[in-house]
């Protein structure tokens, strides 16, 4: 689902994003409600990028990226924690490129995800490679979600990946 966002941007370079998990819901701009073999998935579009609720039969998890006002902890390149009887795993990488790669990949990332049924992709106004997106799925019985956040005037796309699931127990 693409979508065009009615507010300007509230991160305006990557290096404005924070990580946080447990966050109540914020504000959102536009979501996306996913059922995934019994996962239920919330993709939210908020004017400071994304927030992902994650509600299974064994808990709940909570992701947000995005510039938060008062937070101290920045965008981790990586992360591991134990939420309950879940695994999260998450990865993010700043890419640099020139502009007319940057508006290639623009085009390719808003396509995937605007065709996709568990896609959601917001565009900014003032520009059509300014869009924060997010595309889920479940397979072997964990959740994934990707994000991009893109960043034209600087040349810069966010792109994060996360893994939610039981803990397989390591076989001798």
């Amino acid at each position: 689902m693409l979508t065009t966002l009615n507010t300007p941007y509230t991160d305006t370079r990557a290096s404005d994003l924070g990580w946080a998990l447990g966050r109540e819901p914020l504000p959102a701009l536009a979501t996306l409600d996913l059922e995934l073999s019994g996962a239920t998935l919330q993709l939210r579009l908020l004017g400071a990028s994304h927030q992902v609720l994650l509600e299974e039969e064994r808990g709940s998890c909570s992701e947000t990226v995005a510039c938060m006002p008062g937070s101290s902890t920045p965008l981790p390149l990586g992360v591991t924690r134990r939420i309950g009887a879940w695994e999260y795993e998450f990865a993010a990488r700043v890419e640099a490129l020139s502009p007319e790669d940057f508006a290639g990949r623009a085009q390719e990332l808003l396509a995937l995800v605007s065709d996709h049924p568990h896609g959601l992709a917001g565009v900014f106004p003032g520009s059509p490679h300014a869009f924060t997106a997010l595309l889920a799925q479940r397979h072997d019985g964990h959740v994934h979600w990707r994000t991009w956040h893109a960043y034209p005037q600087d040349g810069q796309l966010v792109a994060t990946r996360t893994t939610v699931g039981v803990r397989v127990p390591a076989t001798l």
